[in-house]
């Protein structure tokens, strides 16, 4: 049996874990620069609040609702994360972080007359000791176990945990369930197996596996038997190495000043470079990117990116950056303002035999003993301590009019109780 502990509304239920005045009150979270919602509590979504509103279009009937918007930490959230993930890791026998909000727990070898009285012990012991509410689903396959989580949402009465391990029980809920709502299903394989007569999960299942794989390959017809109580994706419990790496911003303002966006395109790199070495990889080519404000109608639009291909794969701040700022001087336009710029690592590699250059210019033993340096010292001192100077010292500041404090990583924003 596979388990699946999805954080419910993950981040509105982080900002109600230090304010319990909004417990009941409608809830939202706003992406970066406060720019759309991207989390709601479920009173916000029965105000008909949608995920991906634009916050200026529905910012009048958040204030004539009384809906409390915060813009988004995620230095608390990312913490609040390692707590309820931590906690899961003595709780089971093993689990799989999926995302920031979900972790798969691998319940095989566990009496089955005992899983679901487990389920409502881990969910009452996460709630208990970090404030968060959380959906337990519990079930033969990660597929299954998903829709379990998901009917553990809509139906409180569960109490926290779906055991769903009765064929029976199974194929009820699937008859229900839509397609376009399993995991793994994206909306062109929705609107393909919808033309198909698809509409359920059930119906997927009904339909002749070499006719799955023909039209959805082996990806669908893993899920095809995943739905069937077949375990076909296996467990990790150790993170995969990322295939890409990126980092992107939206700037508070539109710019046209190149100091400015080489700055930020130099920090970019460095933040790449950082988690390129943390999984011990190095990267073949990198994608610089900008783009303008499309939004804004009347002035003049740009969008342009270039692929640059190392001669050598690297994990060099000092060589990204040098490449980063020479890749966006060949693709910044005066006179144009910009809105967003980008850093994209690709052709991720080990770094363990590694090819090198024999005519190679860059000193790469003296690169890594100096990137290793740069590392500790951000690690013990604190982020950006070390950095370049073509990343500057005035880092990138997001447009947050909402923010709460950090409650959990901060000595100087730590709740303070008057006795």
């Amino acid at each position: 049996m596979y388990g699946l502990c999805d954080c419910n509304n993950f981040y509105a239920s982080c900002e109600r874990v230090f304010n319990p005045s909004l417990v009941g009150r409608p809830v939202v979270v706003l992406s970066n620069n406060d720019g759309c919602v991207i989390a709601r509590s479920n009173e916000a979504k029965q105000l008909g609040i949608r995920m991906g509103d634009p916050y200026f279009k529905v910012r009048d009937l958040l204030r004539s609702n009384r809906v409390a918007v915060f813009s988004s930490n995620f230095i608390l959230y990312g913490d609040m994360s390692r707590r309820v993930m931590s906690l899961l890791r003595r709780l089971v026998p093993a689990t799989e972080v999926y995302s920031i909000d979900e972790s798969f727990l691998d319940l095989r070898g566990i009496d089955p007359a005992t899983l679901d009285a487990l389920g409502h012990e881990i969910a009452r012991t996460v709630k208990r000791h970090t404030g968060i509410p959380v959906s337990i689903g519990i079930a033969p396959t990660k597929t299954l176990a998903k829709i379990a989580s998901k009917l553990c949402k809509q139906y409180p009465r569960l109490d926290g945990c779906c055991y769903m391990h009765r064929p029976q029980d199974i194929e009820k809920v699937l008859r229900r369930f839509p397609i376009g709502d399993v995991w793994g299903v994206g909306r062109r394989w929705a609107a393909m197996l919808e033309g198909m007569g698809v509409r359920t999960a059930w119906d997927f299942t009904q339909l002749p596996p070499e006719r799955v794989r023909k039209r959805m390959s082996v990806v669908g017809l893993r899920m095809w038997k995943e739905l069937r109580g077949e375990p076909c994706i296996g467990f990790e419990q150790h993170p995969v190495d990322r295939k890409r790496i990126a980092t992107t911003r939206t700037f508070e303002h539109d710019t046209d000043d190149f100091e400015q966006i080489r700055r930020c395109v130099a920090q970019y790199a460095a933040a790449c470079a950082e988690k390129l070495r943390a999984q011990h990889s190095v990267c073949g080519e990198m994608t610089v990117f900008l783009l303008t404000n499309r939004h804004k109608e009347g002035m003049p639009q740009h969008c342009e990116s270039h692929l640059l291909k190392l001669s050598v794969p690297t994990d060099s701040t000092l060589c990204l950056t040098e490449h980063a700022v020479r890749t966006l001087r060949m693709i910044f336009r005066k006179g144009r303002a910009y809105k967003r710029a980008g850093v994209i690592l690709s052709d991720l590699s080990s770094k363990t035999g590694t090819q090198l250059d024999l005519y190679d210019p860059v000193d790469r033993a003296r690169h890594d003993q100096l990137m290793q340096a740069i590392d500790r010292v951000n690690a013990t001192m604190g982020r950006h301590k070390v950095v370049t100077a073509a990343a500057g010292t005035e880092f990138f500041r997001m447009h947050r009019e909402h923010l709460s404090k950090r409650f959990t990583t901060d000595w100087d924003q730590i709740i303070r109780v008057k006795t």
